[in-house]
């Protein structure tokens, strides 16, 4: 709540909808963390909100998918505890000129969901987790935010994982070391689908 009244909701696009379990967590986590930096609500408060309805939801109030409210509330819970790790190199990787606390509180929430994702899900591979965000920050933005979101998750990719976006050349052999083998994304696969 502010002076104003209520916090208006950030509602993503029509072309938002069909999405999978994950991929709607990810879209709630966003409107979550923008509903926590606008209104200052607490993180138990804004998870049990959001895990109680189905979520996300279009500006007609109807639901787009139903969510993995597992891991909509890791992610939730999971950027608040990691925000000052994650700041710091978001900040950083934003374009000279741009600063995170100056930039619109979506697209803020966005890049803090998918720097936590990259930099504590490693279950998960990068590449899915950057295409995740894209479209997220697609479903939300028609301008150049889908791009930001691409070029900053690929800079801390490369960071916070670096055996798995070395060069080819430089990837240690499987034959050498079976167990330590970089995540290798599936040729065809996009998206994550796990929990579906």
């Amino acid at each position: 709540m502010t002076a104003d009244g209520p916090i208006k909701q950030p509602v993503p696009k029509p072309r938002a909808q069909k999405l999978n379990t994950r991929t709607a967590a990810r879209m709630a986590s966003v409107q979550a963390l923008y509903q926590m930096d606008m209104a200052g609500t607490d993180v138990g408060e804004v998870v049990k909100e959001y895990t109680t309805k189905s979520m996300p939801r279009t500006e007609s109030g109807e639901a787009i998918a139903k969510s993995d409210n597992v891991f909509f509330a890791e992610l939730v819970r999971g950027v608040v505890r990691r925000q000052r790790d994650l700041d710091l190199p978001i900040d950083k990787a934003l374009a000279t000129g741009w600063r995170l606390v100056r930039v619109d509180s979506i697209l803020r929430a966005i890049l803090r969901s998918g720097a936590y994702e990259l930099l504590e899900r490693d279950d998960i591979p990068g590449r899915v987790v950057i295409n995740e965000y894209i479209n997220v920050a697609r479903a939300f933005f028609d301008d150049e935010e889908p791009r930001v979101v691409n070029g900053v998750l690929d800079r801390l990719a490369h960071e916070y994982r670096p055996l798995e976006f070395a060069p080819k050349s430089v990837q240690p052999s499987k034959a050498a070391e079976p167990t330590q083998a970089p995540h290798q994304m599936p040729a065809g696969e996009a998206t994550d689908t796990a929990g579906d």
